[in-house]
């Protein structure tokens, strides 16, 4: 039976569970810790962290928004790492969902964000200002997107400069119609395509090989042996089967996919999560270690693709990623998932599985929490060589009235003992799809932990407030972390071991 430390007797009472101790309640440092509450909006958006204003402490970057296809006049905002304040906000046409990419394309010294959403909304933003340095296709109007045929835009890479104005450019995926119903086949196909970094402008567009839409942010491993990038790419969705290829840039480039290796198909269900890339062989070559909706988890060696293993999530949906770590008392990185149980529409419940990265084999199943689609980070909390777990929890209580009451928390899992702790409060209201951030905010050395989820306490499904947590611990980090936010520590989707 898995053991939950509460800071509060009330939450002891309703889950049942008892104490143990993976992070001191002496270690979670008040006076470095704050909350801040945004109204009107909410995020399926993971923060991201870079210094914007020069004061030494990393600030936050968030997409936000609205509910679909509703404009936004804080669709992206950044706070202040120090104190949570507001340092400036971003309109957009349509909720964006995405995660940053933060690169100084303005030349000004500090990290400029670039970040998507819904409804082809892509845009370049001064880090330091918050003025808008381009946007895709520049309309208010939902309608005149459509017509052009421009859907959703993922979570960008960059890639070598390709246009060669001295800047790396940017990989991103464009597709997913929310107009067309859930079980009709005839959906626009998805792109991937390479836009300048500095300007916006398009320098490749290449429609999906299968004709199928997308909803996969693409991962550009490194392949030392190819001499090139290996883009990772899948095509279907939640009631549409797909395919997982790989491909390179330069076919990117030549906006022809058709020659891209064929890794998995999946017939009833495609994949959407991003891949891990990560050397499970020792050999320095990533291998491709992916997740489909099916739940099929899948590994690929990284030279000629051939399968490694594979293993299926019992009774899952998985639209949340992987988190790579060192679960396993050997060198190779091991996966740890939380998903969906159940079929989509029918998914109220979350399972968590860790997958050996070995041979593919559960070490370790839970059923923590109520739905949603953020992925877990990892630390070594305990300094025993292998990684913990820290992801957010959803629970729901019901009163005598049936009345439903929605609240969420953080937790800490051991996956040796299967022991979980409660890390600082519990919140009122439920985290949809929003991965925290880990590591040193502020250069002391101690973790710091990011973390956002709405406030509606009666409904789940909401953008009308959000709340941002900065929970400073007095936990020194040893060692850089190999994944510490949504698509890994450099937000590329690729495991660099901190060993």
């Amino acid at each position: 039976m898995r053991k939950l430390f509460s800071f509060r007797v009330q939450l002891l009472l309703l889950i049942g569970l008892s104490i143990s101790q993976l992070i001191s309640p002496t270690e979670l440092w008040a006076q470095s810790s704050w909350s801040v509450h945004l109204p009107s909006v909410g995020t399926f958006s993971s923060p991201r962290t870079t210094d914007l204003n020069g004061d030494g402490i990393k600030d936050i970057i968030l997409g936000a928004g609205g509910e679909e296809l509703t404009p936004s006049d804080s669709a992206i905002i950044a706070l202040d790492g120090a104190g949570g304040e507001l340092l400036w906000r971003v309109a957009a046409r349509d909720q964006v969902f995405g995660s940053a990419a933060l690169k100084d394309i303005d030349d000004d010294g500090v990290e400029d964000v670039i970040i998507g959403g819904r409804s082809a909304v892509l845009k370049a933003i001064s880090g330091a200002s918050g003025k808008v340095l381009w946007e895709f296709f520049s309309t208010t109007k939902l309608k005149e997107v459509r017509q052009a045929k421009w859907y959703n835009f993922y979570n960008p890479q960059f890639v070598p400069d390709q246009d060669q104005d001295g800047l790396e450019d940017l990989l991103v995926s464009n597709g997913g119609d929310v107009m067309v119903e859930a079980y009709d086949p005839n959906r626009p196909a998805g792109h991937l395509m390479v836009l300048s970094a500095r300007t916006g402008e398009v320098l490749a567009k290449a429609a999906m090989p299968d004709g199928k839409e997308i909803y996969m942010s693409v991962v550009a491993i490194p392949n030392p042996t190819k001499g090139e990038l290996t883009v990772v790419f899948g095509t279907g969705g939640e009631t549409i089967g797909g395919n997982l290829y790989a491909t390179t840039l330069s076919d990117v480039m030549r906006e022809d996919l058709s020659g891209a290796k064929l890794l998995a198909s999946s017939p009833d269900k495609g994949f959407i999560a991003p891949p891990v890339g990560v050397d499970l062989t020792g050999d320095s070559v990533p291998e491709i270690v992916a997740v489909s909706v099916a739940g099929d988890v899948l590994a690929f060696e990284g030279k000629q693709f051939e399968p490694l293993w594979s293993t299926t999530l019992p009774v899952s949906d998985a639209y949340s990623s992987l988190a790579g770590g060192q679960f396993t008392n050997d060198t190779i990185p091991d996966f740890f998932a939380s998903v969906a149980q159940g079929e989509w529409p029918e998914l109220e419940w979350n399972r968590q599985f860790m997958v050996n990265g070995r041979n593919g084999a559960i070490e370790f199943m839970d059923s923590l929490g109520f739905y949603q689609t953020s992925t877990a980070v990892a630390i070594d909390l305990t300094e025993d060589g292998r990684d913990e777990i820290i992801m957010s929890v959803n629970y729901q209580q019901v009163n005598e009235l049936y009345q439903k009451f929605f609240y969420n928390m953080l937790v800490a899992i051991d996956l040796s003992s299967g022991e979980v702790q409660q890390l600082g409060d519990m919140w009122e209201g439920s985290n949809i799809s929003s991965t925290p951030w880990i590591g040193d905010l502020d250069g002391n050395g101690m973790l710091d932990i990011i973390y956002c989820h709405g406030t509606d306490l009666r409904h789940t499904y909401t953008f009308d407030g959000l709340q941002v947590h900065r929970i400073g611990t007095g936990v020194i980090l040893q060692k850089p972390l190999a994944w510490g936010a949504y698509m890994g520590s450099y937000y590329d989707g690729i495991f660099k071991p901190s060993r």
